[in-house]
C-alpha cells in the first residue's frame, strides 16, 4: 500500500529523475503573501537543506551509532552536508544516567517526569559526540533546535493486539506504547520552539510480534497526531522500521530509489509511505538484529530529505502552526508571516476578535526577548507589523530562527520565522 503521510501536503513538482545529490542542492522556496488577510498563508514545502547551520541532537544506542557512523550508515556525514550540527547521547549520558534508558516506556521519564526540566536543560546544552562520525560544520552556538529520538530493535517485540487502545499499564505492549506517545505530545505542545522527530524502532528478524510492530508504526505515522488533534508542526515521524523491511535482493543490497519495496521518502512531489512492498521483519540482518550498512544507507537516503522537509514545515509553522478559530469565534490568532524565511524584513499579520490590550514580540529560540513590536490597546480586526531583523536598539540580529509571540486575552500563540542574511 502507498500512503501519503498524514502531515504531508502537495509539494511543488520536481523531476522524477532528480538524484539525491541534486535534492541536497535545491534552494529554499519561500511562501508568497496571501491576498486574503483573513486566511492562513499557503506554504511551499521543500526538501532542500537549511540555509544556515541548525543544531540537532540524536538520542540513541548502538543501532543509532551504526547509522551515524562513517562507512556504515553515513548519517552523520549526510546531516553535516545538509547543514546540521549533530550531537548525540548514548549509554551513560546525562542526569542520572538517563541515556541508558531509551525503551518506549522510558520516554515518559525523559519528557514527562519529575526530572524532565533537568534532563531537557542538559539535552539542549549538549554539543558533544558520544559515538564516532564526522562533523564538518561549526557549532553555531545556542541550544539544540531539533531533538531526534529512537528506541532500539527490542522495542519491536510489542505484545498485545494490533488494535489495542492506549493503556497506562506499564509494559512493552501496543497499548502502552500508544499511551506513552500520546503523553509526549503534552511536552511537545509546550515547546513549539523545538522540532521533535520520532524515529520508529527498527524491526526484528523474529516474526512473532511483527504484525504488532507494523500496526503500531503505521499508527504513529498515519494516526497519532490526527487522533490527538495535534496541529502544531513541531512533531514528525520517520518510519525507520518500514524502510528496513525490504531490500534489493539480499541484506547487503538495498532498494534505495526503487519503485518497489517499502519506503518512507519524498518522491514525485509528495511524501510516500509504502508499506506492502516487503515483509514485516528485518530485511538487513547481520549476526543479530542490528541493520547492515546497506540498510542503514537506505535509511539515510530516505530520511535526510524528509528531515529537511520537516524542518521547513516547522520553520514555516507561523503560517499554519495551529488551526485557530476565525476571529468571529472570539479567538485571536497569528494569521501569517511572509516572506518566511526572509531578508531583510518580513510582515507579521494577526487578527483580534475584539479590541483590547495586545502584545506582539520577537524572541530567539533560547527565549530571550529580541524586540517588542506591539504593546498597547489595539482595535478589533486584522493587523500587520513589519520586523526588519533588528533588536530593540537597532542592531542587526544574526541569521537563524526566531519566534513571534502574540499575547491577547490571557492567551499566547507562538510562530517561528527564519532570518537568512
Amino acid at each position: 500500500m502507498i500512503r501519503e503521510s498524514n502531515c504531508s501536503r502537495p509539494l511543488r513538482s520536481v523531476s522524477r529523475r532528480l538524484s539525491f545529490t541534486c535534492l541536497l542542492l535545491l534552494s529554499i522556496v519561500t511562501a508568497p503573501a496571501c491576498a486574503d488577510p483573513d486566511q492562513p498563508l499557503a506554504a511551499v514545502e521543500s526538501p532542500a537543506p537549511p540555509t544556515s547551520v541548525v543544531k540537532l541532537i540524536f538520542i540513541h544506542h548502538s543501532t543509532g551509532a551504526n547509522w551515524l557512523a562513517d562507512g556504515h550508515g553515513n548519517l552523520g556525514v549526510a546531516l553535516a552536508y545538509n547543514n546540521y550540527f549533530v550531537s548525540d547521547t548514548n549509554y551513560g549520558w546525562g542526569p542520572g544516567g538517563i541515556g541508558n534508558r531509551t525503551d518506549i516506556p522510558d520516554w515518559l521519564e525523559w519528557f514527562r517526569g519529575a526530572q524532565t526540566p533537568t534532563i531537557m536543560a542538559a539535552l539542549n546544552a549538549e554539543s558533544r559526540q558520544h559515538c564516532t562520525y564526522t562533523r564538518t560544520v561549526p557549532d553555531p552556538g545556542g541550544p539544540n533546535a531539533i531533538i531526534v529520538f529512537k528506541s532500539c530493535f527490542p522495542n519491536s517485540a510489542l505484545q498485545g493486539s494490533a488494535s489495542d487502545p492506549p493503556s497506562p499499564v506499564v509494559g512493552l505492549t501496543v497499548g502502552h506504547a500508544k499511551f506513552v506517545y500520546n503523553q509526549l505530545l503534552l511536552h511537545f505542545q509546550a515547546h513549539p520552539e523545538q522540532l521533535f522527530v520520532v524515529i520508529t524502532a527498527p524491526p526484528l528478524s523474529d516474526p512473532t510480534h511483527a504484525a504488532n510492530a507494523r500496526a503500531f508504526n503505521r499508527w504513529l505515522v498515519d494516526d497519532w497526531l490526527n487522533t490527538n488533534g495535534y496541529t502544531l508542526r513541531n512533531v514528525a515521524v520517520f518510519d525507520f522500521y518500514n524502510v528496513l523491511t525490504s531490500n534489493g535482493g539480499n541484506a547487503d543490497t538495498n532498494d534505495l530509489g526503487s519503485a518497489l519495496g517499502n519506503h518512507h521518502r519524498w518522491r514525485n512531489g509528495s511524501v510516500e509511505h509504502m508499506t506492502d512492498g516487503g515483509a514485516d521483519v528485518l530485511a538487513y540482518p547481520t549476526g543479530d538484529d542490528h541493520p547492515s550498512p546497506a540498510g542503514n544507507r537506505k535509511a539515510t537516503g530516505e530520511f535526510v530529505p524528509l528531515l529537511n522537509l520537516f524542518y521547513h514545515r516547522w520553520l514555516d509553522g507561523g503560517a499554519t502552526a495551529v488551526e485557530e478559530p476565525r476571529p468571529s469565534t472570539r479567538a485571536s490568532r497569528l494569521v501569517g508571516i511572509a516572506p518566511n524565511p526572509f531578508n531583510p524584513q518580513t510582515t507579521i499579520r494577526y487578527a483580534l476578535p475584539v479590541g483590547g490590550p495586545a502584545r506582539l514580540a520577537v524572541f530567539d529560540v533560547a527565549g530571550r526577548l529580541i524586540r517588542t513590536l506591539v504593546d498597547g490597546t489595539m482595535p478589533e480586526g486584522g493587523h500587520e507589523v513589519t520586523w526588519d531583523g533588528r533588536d530593540a536598539v537597532g542592531r542587526e540580529v544574526p541569521s537563524g530562527s526566531y519566534l513571534a509571540r502574540l499575547e491577547f486575552g490571557g492567551k499566547a500563540e507562538v510562530a517561528r520565522m527564519g532570518l537568512v542574511r
